[in-house]
């Protein structure tokens, strides 16, 4: 039997723990097309068959969940094995992959990326927006950033940067057509951009004043996951919609949007960067943490 490579065994496990072969290619940056041919050719050299195919799922056969578990800490102590030369360079060096959702991009990394670029050329910065609760042990992230309360307890978990402030928005064409709410329950007489988490929740909103918290179910013609949707919506004078701040001040300041409710602050909730406890910290991600807390001191 010829011996598999590292590069065969980490395509493997790509593809088996997110059980797609176009998700494992998007994320080792390869064809679908080539990185099927280097399970076929794993298979073949090992003599068994390591997944199950189906045209609309993959999944590991009983040998290939056996081969799975071994990699797991293999792969892992090679990674630690390579983190550990670390220590011998002048500045990190190595991969970072950190997993947020847009809002936290923009506001977390945005304002620290060109100087931590800069100051750490070494380092490859690997950010995917996402706002599903991603699984960062499963799909090998170094690290995410999310709001506090969706941070598993099992992680370490740092506050970062300033809270994810929303704000009510709507258009003055809007306004000109329809009475301008002024306590959040009359948002129920309102065409309002809902919108739905990646578990499939539609949120309410939810407001606060000198401490008293109320949360209102609103409806409307448009549900969406994205913000840049919602703002669009706002703009053209269809709709009210909730989206973070940070979005909505260019067209708060050129007045294309107006905000609503402002002595009614939606709840805002801070961001955490979060990783494994159990994971020996790497350099990089030190020196990212290091640099996102001094900026949001």
């Amino acid at each position: 039997m010829r011996k598999p490579g590292i590069a065969e065994m980490n395509a493997f496990m790509a593809v088996a723990e997110r059980s797609s072969f176009a998700k494992a290619a998007r994320h080792l940056g390869v064809s679908r097309s080539a990185l099927s041919e280097t399970i076929r050719g794993l298979e073949e050299k090992l003599g068994v068959r390591l997944l199950n195919r189906t045209t609309r799922s993959v999944a590991p056969t009983e040998v290939g969940e056996r081969l799975l578990a071994g990699l797991r800490p293999a792969l892992e102590s090679f990674e630690a094995a390579v983190e550990s030369i670390n220590v011998f360079r002048d500045k990190p060096a190595g991969h970072l992959r950190l997993t947020m959702p847009r809002p936290a991009a923009k506001m977390v990394i945005e304002p620290i990326l060109a100087k931590f670029l800069a100051t750490y050329p070494a380092i490859t910065l690997d950010i995917v927006t996402d706002s599903a609760l991603t699984d960062i042990v499963r799909d090998r992230f170094d690290a995410g950033i999310r709001p506090g309360h969706r941070v598993e307890q099992d992680m370490v978990a740092v506050a970062i940067g300033e809270n994810a402030k929303p704000t009510i928005v709507a258009s003055p064409g809007y306004l000109a057509r329809h009475r301008r709410p002024k306590v959040p329950a009359d948002l129920r007489d309102h065409n309002c951009v809902r919108q739905r988490f990646a578990s499939g929740v539609v949120s309410r909103w939810d407001f606060e004043k000198r401490g008293k918290s109320l949360e209102v179910t609103v409806s409307g013609s448009l549900i969406a996951s994205q913000s840049d949707l919602a703002i669009r919506a706002a703009l053209d004078g269809m709709a009210v919609a909730r989206v973070p701040a940070i979005f909505a001040e260019p067209y708060l300041a050129d007045k294309r949007l107006v905000p609503l409710l402002e002595d009614w602050t939606p709840r805002s909730v801070g961001y955490f960067l979060y990783y494994p406890s159990r994971r020996q910290m790497p350099a990089a991600l030190q020196a990212f943490i290091d640099m996102v807390k001094t900026h949001s001191r």
